[in-house]
């Protein structure tokens, strides 16, 4: 058995890769994914990055340092509360949080996720998506940099 990175949303998990008859026997017998397991690792992964302690992330989020850690851990499920608590402690939008985790169950199921709007999509609804996504790209980015020009 050998092992492979595998990187999703910049963060690199090693995957065991073997030979195509032990690849079939793992499609069969999938883990099952556990949302709590993934929402904490997510969480711990951001508040790593950011170089943040349990201490400090707890304490801004005012949830007690010991339940902020069995969270991570994947001990504990969390409330939609007190996850908005710790996003908005870590200055991460809920949704992007929950994003991350979306992208990592997908990639344990095996479902492969387009980074983009699927062209079928935007003719179904009779409008450019991606001309509507630029527009709102370049309000936010020339709103962004007049207020960093002040």
């Amino acid at each position: 058995m050998v092992k492979q990175p595998v990187s999703v949303n910049g963060v690199v998990r090693w995957k065991d890769v073997g030979l195509a008859d032990q690849a079939k026997s793992e499609q069969k017998e999938r883990k099952m994914v556990v949302l709590r397991h993934e929402i904490g690792d997510v969480l711990r992964d951001v508040r790593q990055r950011q170089g943040r302690t349990l201490r400090e992330v707890s304490h801004s989020a005012r949830v007690s340092l010991g339940y902020l850690s069995e969270v991570e851990r994947g001990q504990k499920e969390a409330s939609s509360e007190l996850l908005s608590s710790i996003c908005s402690a870590l200055d991460v939008p809920l949704s992007s949080m929950l994003r991350e985790v979306s992208d990592r169950v997908a990639v344990a199921e095996g479902v492969a996720v387009p980074d983009t709007v699927p062209q079928e999509f935007s003719q179904r609804y009779g409008r450019d998506l991606e001309r509507d996504l630029n527009t709102e790209l370049n309000d936010e980015l020339s709103t962004g940099l007049l207020s960093g020009a002040r």
